[in-house]
């Protein structure tokens, strides 16, 4: 691996925990929906708690797809 690969799986890893975090973030907001007293809270939380959700997936998903491309790259 050289610099630029080394750089990019450090990134990769980064984005990789921030995702996690962000997932969990948006499932407890959608948790928390069922504390709120009125459905326009109730469907704010929901589309909030999806959003987060999606966006730490997405950010898991390419993390991992980037993590697995230099993995294969450095064995060949």
């Amino acid at each position: 691996m050289n610099e630029i690969d080394k750089e990019k799986d450090k990134s990769a890893r980064i984005n990789r925990a921030l995702g996690i975090f962000i997932l969990y973030f948006g499932l407890i907001v959608i948790g928390a929906m069922y504390a709120t007293n009125t459905r326009i809270e109730m469907y704010t939380d929901l589309a909030a708690g999806l959003l987060l959700s999606f966006i730490g997936v997405g950010m898991i998903y390419f993390a991992q797809k980037t993590i697995k491309e230099l993995k294969n790259d450095s064995k060949s």
